[in-house]
């Protein structure tokens, strides 16, 4: 870390000075590393139809919470974790059998995730404030330990595409012919419904449960814009979630809103821009 805060000090801020404000040059660490996470990731949420998946996940993670709050656990996002990988194996496998379109096996799935976390957090009449956080996030309080953690995670999902990019796609697009190629569609799509479950959950806490879903649409929705073929894809999508990361951050410390949604609305912004070019450029 002392290297990181070494070039952070080379930036043009006042918070960016040696000393102090350990937590700012954090928070921009992490969003370093959620930006990209969420710029990868998106580009297969959109491409899947599956742009609400990660809303229900949030609320699967929530349920986690509450329920590795109520096992009195010292840090519940390990049982949040688990919770919505879980969530997310038993969606994966309920589409699979069952004759229903996405979005509806998705909502079924949100709409009990969220009144089961819900009944959970308020059992025994406790107050539901302590759970308010969760709801809009705070990049300001992230941990260097999770940082470290989201680093690793980061790391994973690059491997996974690296390995696998091709087969999930083929995997989203055309189930059918990717099972007649020999592809195992079911751990495919379940490999990266367990990706996204981990991501959204572990960064949950900083960004918000609120607005997590439009950082896993917004940078490949806008990508698709202005790519004209899939490496600009990618490389559009990746741009833009760290843009609006940075900027997002910037100005949630100085104008003192949420982070979360400081970035969402950058994104929107861009998504915008780049409709417009696109009609502009047709």
């Amino acid at each position: 870390m002392n290297l990181w805060y070494a070039l952070v000090e080379l930036l043009p801020f006042e918070w960016a000075a040696s000393g102090g404000m350990y937590f700012m040059k954090n928070a921009l660490l992490a969003v370093l590393v959620i930006s990209p996470l969420f710029g990868i990731l998106s580009t297969m949420v959109v491409e899947s139809r599956m742009s609400f998946f990660s809303d229900a996940l949030g609320h699967s993670a929530f349920t986690g919470m509450a329920i590795g709050a109520l096992c009195g656990l010292a840090d519940p996002m390990w049982c949040a974790v688990l919770f919505a990988i879980l969530f997310s194996l038993l969606f994966s496998f309920v589409k699979r059998r069952a004759e229903l379109a996405s979005d509806t096996v998705i909502g079924v799935f949100s709409s009990t995730a969220v009144a089961l976390g819900i009944f959970i957090s308020t059992l025994g009449s406790r107050s539901f404030t302590k759970f308010n956080a969760l709801l809009i996030g705070d990049i300001l309080s992230v941990e260097v330990s999770k940082i470290a953690l989201l680093a690793v995670i980061l790391l994973a999902v690059v491997l996974l595409w690296i390995f696998s990019f091709n087969k999930l796609m083929l995997s989203s697009i055309h189930p059918a012919l990717a099972d007649s190629r020999g592809i195992k569609v079911f751990w495919q799509q379940t490999a990266f419904s367990a990706a996204v479950a981990v991501v959204v959950t572990v960064s949950m806490t900083w960004v918000g449960l609120l607005v997590i879903n439009s950082l896993l649409v917004l940078p490949a929705a806008a990508a698709r814009n202005v790519s004209r073929n899939v490496r600009q894809y990618h490389l559009f999508s990746l741009i833009f979630a760290v843009f609006g990361g940075i900027a997002g951050l910037m100005t949630s410390y100085y104008v003192g809103a949420s982070a979360g949604a400081s970035i969402t609305l950058y994104l929107a912004a861009v998504f915008l821009v780049t409709f417009l070019l696109r009609k502009v450029r047709r």
